[in-house]
């Protein structure tokens, strides 16, 4: 059963310019292009349209995982890749002029590398269009296929999420085919092969975890050399999801925030009830500059 707690007053999203918005769900759909932005319904969808950008979805949208916090179609068959995506999201981005682009994924566990190559592909397109757009990619956890990681990380992305989600008591409830510790592992990983990428992750609250628990989760990241963390209030998408627990003050984020860039270290923790993994991820060009590596 869905949630009956009320949505708070600070959960109010304002109207976007429709105009904006329009011009680019028309370029997605020209370019036959997914975007986590409407698959996953995120509740920013109409300030990112507005700003003439988007977060876009490879190897979608059917996901081989069914999350019951997710609202990304399940569908566990056997698909074959689309060889030209990559060259329709280089297209995109060029035609958008990003200066950023943040590029995700359904989970394809159905691939013997998880997508990898697909995710090699994608970057490759973007630079040979507009090679002065700084790449994010955030990624699955490929099974812990390290072979994998490894291929996407030789191309040399600026910066590296793969989202934790949830503290670990709730990992059996929202991530029954995920593992925290493989999880923590991956980030690792990354930093420790490939420390000039900026390594980020990011998780939801309001699922039933306590502050406490937040906490602990952010001391880990840190612990496993994390660099930038986002934390959001999560919203159930319907009745056959799992349902809002708690809605977290707009106080407490600030407490979060506060938490992991002073009391812990991250370069920046972007905490507020509606942000989301790449909720304003451009503005990590201007970390990247204060912090060169």
């Amino acid at each position: 059963m869905a949630s009956v707690v009320p949505k708070p007053p600070w959960l109010r999203v304002k109207a976007p310019q429709r105009q904006r918005i329009g011009a680019v769900a028309d370029l997605l759909l020209d370019l036959q292009l997914n975007t986590v932005c409407q698959e996953a319904s995120c509740p920013n969808i109409g300030e990112c349209f507005a700003g003439g950008t988007a977060t876009f979805l490879i190897m979608g949208p059917g996901c081989t995982r069914a999350c019951p916090y997710c609202d990304i179609d399940f569908d566990k068959s056997v698909r074959a890749l689309d060889p030209s995506e990559p060259e329709r999201l280089g297209e995109a981005v060029a035609r958008l002029g990003l200066r950023h682009v943040v590029i995700t994924s359904v989970n394809r566990d159905d691939l013997v590398d998880g997508g990898a190559g697909h995710f090699v592909a994608c970057v490759n397109a973007v630079r040979q269009r507009s090679n002065e757009t700084t790449i994010e990619l955030l990624i699955p956890d490929f099974c812990g296929n390290w072979d994998a990681l490894e291929a996407v990380m030789e191309a040399a992305p600026e910066v590296l999420n793969h989202n934790i989600e949830t503290v670990p008591s709730l990992y059996r409830k929202a991530r029954p085919q995920a593992s925290y510790s493989r999880s923590l592992e991956l980030l690792q990983r990354v930093h420790q092969g490939w420390p000039r990428t900026y390594t980020k992750s990011g998780l939801m609250v309001g699922l039933g975890e306590t502050d406490a628990q937040v906490m602990e989760v952010l001391a880990d990241l840190r612990r496993h050399w994390v660099d930038i963390v986002t934390i959001g209030q999560y919203l159930s998408p319907g009745p056959k999801h799992l349902p809002v627990e708690r809605f977290v003050s707009p106080e407490q984020f600030d407490a979060y925030r506060h938490h992991g860039e002073h009391g812990l270290g991250f370069l920046q923790v972007v905490s507020s009830p509606l942000t989301r993994s790449s909720y304003h991820a451009g503005e990590v060009q201007g970390l990247m500059r204060q912090n060169p590596r």
